[in-house]
């Protein structure tokens, strides 16, 4: 059951009608863990029901903040390298230039 469930959330980018078998079978799995399983397995099922929207959206659409949260991390870099900016505009020149966004 376990593998059958890492299985399920490792795919990605679905069709429609792959997205409605998918579904069905992850609705099954987690009625399984949730109402016939030890406690330990309830947890699991219990967290599938809360992140099963996110679940969804995961197989049917492929876009996701990995970008965004990269900006972010080089952006908390530079302020830990140089112990805070005292003038925003130097902050906001030395982010463009890490990130690509300056033409010299």
């Amino acid at each position: 059951m376990k593998e059958q469930l890492c299985d399920l959330l490792r795919l990605k980018t679905q069709n429609i009608k792959q997205c409605r078998n998918n579904l069905r079978k992850l609705k099954e799995m987690m009625d399984l863990l949730t109402h016939h399983a030890p406690a330990e397995m309830k947890k699991i099922g219990i967290t599938i029901r809360k992140w099963f929207t996110p679940i969804i959206r995961m197989w049917r659409f492929v876009q996701n903040n990995g970008i965004t949260e990269g900006f972010h991390r080089k952006m908390k870099l530079i302020q830990r390298r140089a112990y805070g900016y005292r003038n925003f505009q130097n902050y906001r020149l030395r982010v463009l230039v890490e990130c690509g966004g300056f033409n010299r």
